[in-house]
Order: C-alpha cells, then structure tokens, then sequence
C-alpha cells in the first residue's frame, strides 16, 4: 500500500503554529553565557539538517559533503562550548560530587526519555533500531548507560549518541586534572592531545576500530569499564583527599585508554576531538584572567595547525574527505572566534531560545527521522518543502520535552547539589 499523501496545513493555522512557536523560543528566558547559547543553538540546527538531508535532500547532500562536512562543523562548534564551560562549571562549585549531580541530571532524563521512545516505536513497528550482532540486550544496556558506548565496541541506538561519549570522557578527564590540581594546565593539554595527533597520522599508526574490544572481547570490556567508571565517580565524590585522588585518576586513565584505542573514528581524530574541548578551556582561563591571551591564541594556532595538517595528510577515503573536513573545521573555529568576540553584544532572543533546546533538538530529531524513515521512506528527489516541514514539526516537539523533562530535571538536580554541598 502506498504511503498517504502529505497534506499542507491551512495558512492561517501554519502562521498561528509558527508565531506560538517563535513566541516561546524568543522568550526562553535570558541567559549569562547567551553567545554560548546562541553558538549551540547553531550547531543543532545544523546537525538536524546533516541528518535530515539523508531523507529529504539527498542529491543537494551529496554535493555538499564533500565540499562542506556539515556534521562535522555542528558537533566540534559543540565539543568547543563544551570545552569553555564544563570545567568551569566544576571549578565554579569546588565540589565534584556536586559536578557528577548536575551532569547527570542535566544528560540523563532527557536521554532515557528519548531512548524509551525509540524502543516503544520499535516494538510498535514504526521505526527500527540498528542491529547489534551478538552482543546480548543486557551488554548493549550497560554500555549506554555508562555512556561510554561509542567507546566500548557497542553500536549507538542512536547515531547522535556517540558524541556523549566522547562528552563524557571528557568529563572524566576534567575531574581527574581537578582532583591532581593540573586543571589550570588545560592549554598544554590540548598541545599535548594535538601534536599527538599529527604524530599518529605522520607515523601512519591505524588502529581497527574498536581494537581494545577486538582484543579482550566486547563483554569483558563492558564490564570493566562499566565498574571502573561506577567506581571512579564514587571516589572522586567522596570527602576523602585521598579516595578523591584514586578516584579521579582512575577515571581519567579509563577515558585516556579508551579514546584512543577503541573509538571508531581514526585515532587522529579522537585525540584531535579531546584537543577542542581542552582548546575552549584554554579560552575560558584566558578570558577569566586565569591565563594570558597569548597563551590561549598560541594553543588554537597549534590546535588548527596539527589538526588540519592530520586531516590533510590523512587523506580522501570512501567516507571522509579531506577537504569537507576541513573546511567544516575550520568555519567551527572561525564561529567560536566570531561569538567570542561578540560575547558582550546583544545576542538575538531567537538563537539564545534555540540554544536553550539545543540538547532536545539533538537527541529528539532522530527518533523522528527513524519513524519517518520506517513508515513514509526517504524522498528520492531533493524536496525543501519537506526539509522546512521537518524543522517546523521538529522545534515545537523539542519545547515540549525541554520543558517537561530537561527543566524538571535540572530543577531537581540544582536542589539535589544544594543538599549534598560541602559546607
């Protein structure tokens, strides 16, 4: 049987939708960081039309990609914001248990939410879930709730699911340097990280992906990995200097070990991944007085300098090209540049509201793709009116569930970090 044609809402009705929908996004409330915001808000959007192209543009993607690596600009504008606040949201408490509390509460809801959604969908029959081989529902469980999956052999329930792997090693490796008190070190990191990288590629070091699995097997791994991290955070939480210490080390030599020796993406680019994050740290120090300026503009030219010269001497492949590479890296760069410089200007309502949905955007625009997909099929000419579609069905979607479920659950994680704060 053939699919139902799609029928176009009347104008009135979509120009109500529309203004509802832009009343709330531009009076999302104001926030401290708003160039942040609004630098999130893009990356979404972009990534959400990565994404959806593969459905509703096809032809126009694959011009594009190897020319613009559309992806791969949203998700290192991302790892780049990520970078500039998630230390200093630790150091701004002191406290690593509360830093764990506001994380978890901050990913996690939002995550099981979504994740539930796609298993109910799946048995339902209107969108299917990727195959995970021989790995048992329990294994593949335990990896994503670690978080870690993408760097534990497990495929993602959802493709956007990787980069909160690497989001959460970075975690892990923010408190380790906090707990050693090396946190202030963050430029030399991302020195360290990047030349590591270029020297990997020169050296012509290439690992299979996921290696570490290969050689201990995907079970084992999980297990460890799963309890270690279980362990690291519990430590690094604790009153103890000492189980603080052993905790955060640990921690951090888990997510050194297995970025570079079980990811999926060529090792360069993992190391070059951890290397962003730590370069808008940089940023952040140097802006806060806690370092020079000179510093933090050294550590991104040495960053972009190894980083593109490893994607350059990497090379095409049949899915990555050299030049979408970087060129998407480099306009992520260059949009962090312009929001920094325009941090105290008047940011527009409309990207800091976009920014503030930003993580529902992210995880809730591939459940829906999967369902449509799965029941009305991908388009087999490029159509922008079903792009424009996606985006005006999608955005309201995201108010709801940050509404419902993100802002509940910060609530409820700001009280909980109260409560448990150290005098």
């Amino acid at each position: 049987m053939g699919s139902p044609p799609l029928v176009p809402a009347s104008p009135d009705c979509s120009l109500s939708i529309t203004s509802r929908l832009l009343a709330v996004i531009t009076t999302a409330g104001p926030s401290r960081l708003g160039w942040l915001d609004a630098l999130r808000g893009i990356a979404a959007l972009v990534v959400v039309f990565d994404h959806s192209s593969y459905t509703f543009m096809a032809d126009f993607r694959r011009e594009l990609m190897p020319q613009f690596n559309t992806s791969r600009y949203g998700i290192m504008v991302f790892f780049l914001v990520s970078g500039y606040i998630i230390p200093s949201s630790l150091e701004r408490r002191g406290c690593v248990r509360t830093f764990w509390i506001g994380r978890i509460f901050r990913v996690y809801p939002l995550w099981a939410a979504v994740v539930t959604v796609l298993l109910a969908f799946n048995l339902l029959g209107i969108a299917e879930m990727r195959d995970f081989g021989r790995q048992s529902a329990v294994t593949v469980a335990v990896a994503h709730a670690t978080m870690l999956q993408e760097l534990l052999g497990t495929p993602n329930l959802l493709l956007v699911l990787w980069t909160l792997s690497y989001e959460m090693s970075f975690y892990l490796l923010v408190v380790a340097l906090f707990t050693v008190r090396l946190h202030q070190r963050s430029a030399a990191v991302a020195v360290i990280l990047t030349v590591l990288a270029a020297v990997s590629v020169t050296a012509g070091v290439v690992l299979p992906a996921s290696a570490l699995s290969g050689l201990v097997g995907t079970g084992p791994l999980i297990a460890f990995a799963s309890i270690a991290m279980g362990v690291a955070i519990c430590c690094a939480s604790a009153r103890s200097p000492a189980l603080r210490g052993f905790g955060g080390v640990l921690g951090g030599v888990l997510a050194l070990v297995l970025v570079p020796f079980n990811g999926t993406v060529p090792l360069w680019e993992c190391l070059v991944i951890l290397a962003v994050m730590f370069l808008g740290t940089a940023v952040h120090r140097a802006e806060n007085g806690q370092s020079t300026w000179r510093c933090a503009a050294g550590t991104a030219v040495m960053v972009v300098a190894c980083a593109v010269g490893s994607a350059y001497w990497y090379g095409d492949g049949d899915h990555f090209t050299r030049r979408g590479w970087i060129v998407a890296f480099l306009l992520a760069v260059l949009t962090f540049g312009v929001g920094l410089l325009s941090r105290r200007r008047r940011v527009p309502r409309m990207l800091t509201g976009w920014g503030t949905i930003s993580y529902s955007v992210y995880l809730v625009h591939p459940v829906l793709l999967a369902v449509i997909d799965h029941t009305i099929g991908r388009r087999r000419q490029d159509n922008l009116a079903l792009e424009v579609a996606f985006f005006t069905v999608l955005l309201p979607l995201c108010l709801l569930t940050h509404r419902y479920i993100e802002a509940p659950s910060q609530t409820w994680g700001r009280r909980l970090a109260r409560r448990v704060q150290p005098p």
